[in-house]
């Protein structure tokens, strides 16, 4: 039976926001409900087609008005993710959707305001993430590329010192080249390890004046290092966050681990399917999700495909490899370039 409904936005004027730059943000919706008919004219937005399609595709379009009456500028993406929270959450009593997973509570959250724009979640998953942190002293981050590990436990680090939670901020990563020999590097052992901190700075500098950031480091209120230089000591007042995880050893993450101090949060990020180091080696990030699992104030949140956040075709393709990793289990591992060296020079 077809019916027709009709969604009414009481601000004219906020129209164009609403449907998106070139009627994006409408075209996601029409691409969720290929079954409803969406007429717009004026403020009134006309929806007809089977009950219970309509009355989801009216769901969505009155949630994306509440995002943006949140004032979250309304994209593709944005109403992308709008729909599938919705449809993963479900209905609750009285056929509406629980607060507490709506996407208007979840992507309207801040984090940071920094330079002009505002950091939040983008993804149900991204959300949770950002709740672990706030609520845990030692927070694991494992996914894919792209779903904002790194960035969002940055934002986390910043707010928190300039709310003057912590003292300083303390960035680390293992220096451990992505399957490439790069030989020696030249120049002193900042210019060194620089490369491999590089992705880090990047994301300081999205977040904190470029101007003061020399000064700040200089001062010791932000310390960007090697994980090697964590060895011995032990970090009071500090946010601290280990990036590239999945490339220490069992033995580097218990080190890191224990540096843990009073005042101190710690993040944890790393994807578990793109480890570095030499063949036979186990990953420490991986170790530690078995060992430390059910350990009382540590949180692992694991987010996936649906929570990449960079270009669509980095899930689809995070997807396709994952499907293909499925396949390949019972085949044994594949030698990598490094150990086939190895056994040619050993045969030598």
């Amino acid at each position: 039976m077809s019916v027709t409904r009709v969604v009414v936005v009481d601000d004219a004027a906020r129209m164009p926001d609403l449907l998106g730059s070139g009627d994006g943000v409408l075209r996601e919706v029409e691409r969720a409900f290929p079954a409803v008919d969406i007429l717009v004219r004026g403020n009134r937005i006309t929806l007809t087609g089977d009950e219970d399609d309509v009355d989801a595709a009216a769901s969505a379009v009155e949630e994306l008005r509440d995002v943006l009456g949140a004032g979250v500028p309304l994209t593709p993406e944005v109403a992308r993710e709008s729909v599938r929270m919705l449809r993963s959450t479900g209905p609750s009593t009285g056929g509406t959707t629980a607060v507490a997973e709506r996407p208007a509570g979840v992507l309207s959250r801040s984090i940071l305001s920094t330079r002009g724009r505002t950091i939040r979640p983008k993804t149900q998953g991204q959300a949770s993430y950002v709740h672990a942190i706030e609520s845990h002293t030692v927070t694991f981050g494992i996914g894919p590329a792209g779903t904002g590990k790194t960035y969002l436990a940055m934002a986390q680090a910043v707010a928190a010192l300039q709310a003057k939670r912590v003292n300083r901020i303390v960035l680390t990563r293992p220096a451990v080249e992505a399957g490439e020999r790069l030989g020696f590097l030249p120049g002193s052992l900042s210019e060194k390890i620089d490369p491999y901190l590089r992705p880090l700075y990047d994301a300081l500098h999205d977040m904190v004046d470029p101007e003061s950031i020399p000064r700040l480091m200089e001062a010791g209120t932000i310390e960007v290092a090697p994980l090697a230089y964590m060895r011995g000591r032990t970090l009071n007042d500090a946010f601290v966050i280990l990036d590239e995880a999945q490339n220490t050893t069992r033995e580097q993450m218990k080190m890191f681990l224990t540096r843990l101090g009073f005042g101190t949060t710690m993040v944890v990020t790393g994807d578990v399917t793109q480890v570095d180091l030499p063949g036979g080696t186990r990953s420490g990030l991986r170790a530690a999700s078995e060992i430390l699992s059910g350990v009382e104030d540590i949180a692992f949140c694991h987010l996936g495909a649906q929570d990449v956040v960079r270009h669509r075709l980095v899930s689809d393709i995070i997807t396709a490899y994952a499907e293909n990793d499925e396949k390949d289990e019972g085949r044994g591992p594949r030698p990598t370039g490094q150990r086939r060296r190895f056994d040619r020079e050993e045969r030598q």
